[in-house]
């Protein structure tokens, strides 16, 4: 099936690591750095640079391990907007949060990072960390059933705005909206939430998609926020389409995996679409998807169409793959990075096939 597909995914680099199963993997926004996490407790940092000779090729190297002092697994990482903080949530139900210390005077390779905060309240595992478009607001899920929020100070003080209760079972995934205040989050009750900062009732959720009839893994937005993806238990992602602004409704559906879709990502693509959808989970499989509208007169009842651009089966061998994202910067956005139950990171290249 993958022969007859347009692009095709390539192993660009794998770069091996962590002790134990290896939970998720973020880029940093504004530096050549990727970082994943793992149930070893640790975080890796890789640096990534283009050959000045040949700027086709890139290159990945190790540049440093934080011990985060976290007790159980760390479950999930992020980075801010500004790429100066890493959060860190962890199965020992808290979360930390990272800052590269100052360079020694003539040490610009200086790669020593501090634990500039420590944020408790969640009753068992955190499973998810988010930071929103601009940075001020900072969300946390568990498996105790809440959604936290918080306010993020300049100074980088962290204070909790409001504790969510909506969900009925274990929350997994929570994401921000790319340019909006608002949160999404998708839980073991099968249902994906949207929350707001209401003006006379603080935070709530205001809007619940059911359709998915298993655990709804991974959320995504797409890069210009007027669609949403969801990922589940049920062998499917569906496409919810904003209808007004506190209206959303299913638009879409995707079918290609034959276990759990663990993770989902959405990025920006190229050409006249709405971007790419990349896919993976626990059948080791990635899938990416071209997501296309079609012009209509009233934009919310646009049709959405979809084609699977690029597949690959066994991504990390015979292993469950845990996290897919694509490179959010600049000239970089054909960059996949993957981490799977093998404790590597692998990092794939989408390219036209000749």
């Amino acid at each position: 099936m993958a022969s007859d597909l347009p692009c095709s995914l390539q192993l660009y680099a794998e770069l091996p690591g962590h002790d134990e199963r290896a939970w998720q993997v973020a880029w940093n926004p504004t530096q050549p750095i990727l970082a994943s996490c793992s149930a070893d407790k640790t975080v890796r940092l890789y640096a990534y640079r283009t050959d000045p000779f040949d700027p086709s090729k890139i290159s990945f190297s190790h540049l440093t391990t934080i011990p985060t002092e976290h007790t159980k697994t760390v479950r999930s990482i992020a980075w801010s907007p500004s790429g100066k903080t890493l959060a860190t949530g962890s199965f020992d139900a808290n979360i930390r949060i990272w800052e590269q210390t100052e360079a020694s005077e003539g040490d610009d390779e200086s790669e020593e990072w501090e634990c500039i905060g420590f944020l408790s309240g969640h009753e068992t595992e955190c499973k998810s960390v988010a930071y929103s478009g601009t940075g001020a607001l900072f969300a946390t899920c568990s498996r105790d059933k809440t959604v936290w929020v918080w306010e993020v100070t300049p100074d980088a003080e962290f204070q909790c705005l409001e504790v969510m209760m909506d969900h009925s079972q274990d929350v997994k995934c929570v994401s921000w909206h790319p340019t909006e205040e608002i949160l999404a989050s998708g839980s073991y009750d099968d249902t994906v939430k949207l929350y707001v900062d209401h003006p006379d009732e603080d935070w709530l959720c205001f809007a619940t998609l059911t359709g998915h009839t298993g655990t709804v893994w991974s959320v995504a937005w797409a890069p210009r926020g007027d669609y949403l993806a969801s990922s589940s238990d049920d062998l499917t992602i569906r496409i919810w389409r904003r209808t007004a602004e506190h209206a959303w409704e299913f638009a879409h559906q995707l079918k290609g995996h034959t276990r759990s879709i663990y993770s989902i990502s959405w990025g920006t693509g190229k050409g006249d679409n709405l971007g790419w959808i990349a896919s993976t989970g626990s059948d080791g499989k990635i899938n990416v998807w071209e997501i296309s509208e079609s012009p209509q007169r009233d934009a919310a009842r646009a049709t959405l169409s979809s084609r699977l651009v690029a597949s690959v089966s066994s991504a990390h061998d015979i292993h469950d793959v845990n996290s897919v994202q694509w490179c959010p910067r600049s000239g970089f956005g054909e960059l996949l990075s993957t981490t799977a139950d093998d404790g590597s990171v692998r990092i794939w290249k989408l390219s036209p096939k000749e």
